[in-house]
């Protein structure tokens, strides 16, 4: 009984190791978009995970995301955004100046940008993690250098597709519990309406990428 005991201990002590993260809780359900959060055990500021289906091929997604200079007119509370360096159609580097509510200082972020396409499944992989310095950083603004984003685009087959983006990002600095909650869960709400708009614009109605499989 003792070693039975014992061996199942051991088993709960490795399970909690192999998993310090909390699950995911959904956390707001609007228009179809599903916002998760969990909690991240090196971290004060929770992850999110966002789900829904979009009206858009892959190409119109992708074109959107890939269009960085007009990041304003969706994402949540960007003030602007540019190209640093174009790698590939597909690769590239930008930056963005977040606006953040008075009194806190506004924040900004670098990002690498890949996108990836399995041949067999056609699943479509946008990683954006931040990187410290590529541009000389601004007074008065805080550089986000802890962030990881993914997207991934599953076609469905009926002129639409499934999205799953996760993101997990420390702000940096002091901030307060209120705007951090803000921009975790009403943020994703906010982009993802603004994102269906965009979709429908008429520079990505019929956007077709040679790298992108539809």
């Amino acid at each position: 009984m003792k070693k039975k005991l014992t061996l199942l201990l051991l088993l709960v002590v490795n399970f909690a190791f192999a998993n310090p993260d909390g699950s995911w809780t959904l956390d707001k359900n609007d228009d179809g978009i599903k916002v998760y959060t969990r909690n991240i055990a090196s971290s004060k500021v929770k992850a999110i995970k966002v789900e829904c289906n979009l009206d858009a091929t892959p190409s119109q997604l992708v074109a959107v995301l890939m269009d960085i200079s007009n990041g304003d007119g969706w994402v949540y509370h960007t003030a602007s955004s540019y190209v640093i360096k174009q790698v590939s159609p597909s690769e590239l580097y930008y930056y963005s100046l977040v606006n953040v509510p008075w009194p806190v200082h506004n924040r900004d972020f670098i990002a690498h940008i890949k996108v990836t396409q399995d041949p067999v499944t056609k699943v479509i992989t946008v990683d954006a993690p931040c990187i410290a310095d590529m541009v000389p950083r601004k007074p008065n603004t805080v550089r986000i250098e802890e962030s990881t984003g993914k997207w991934i685009i599953t076609p469905t087959g009926d002129g639409k597709v499934k999205i799953e983006y996760t993101l997990h990002a420390d702000p940096g600095g002091n901030i307060p519990s209120w705007l951090v909650n803000m921009f975790v869960t009403q943020g994703p709400i906010e982009s993802f309406k603004k994102l269906k708009l965009q979709l429908q614009k008429p520079a990505y109605k019929n956007a077709k990428l040679a790298y992108i499989i539809d």
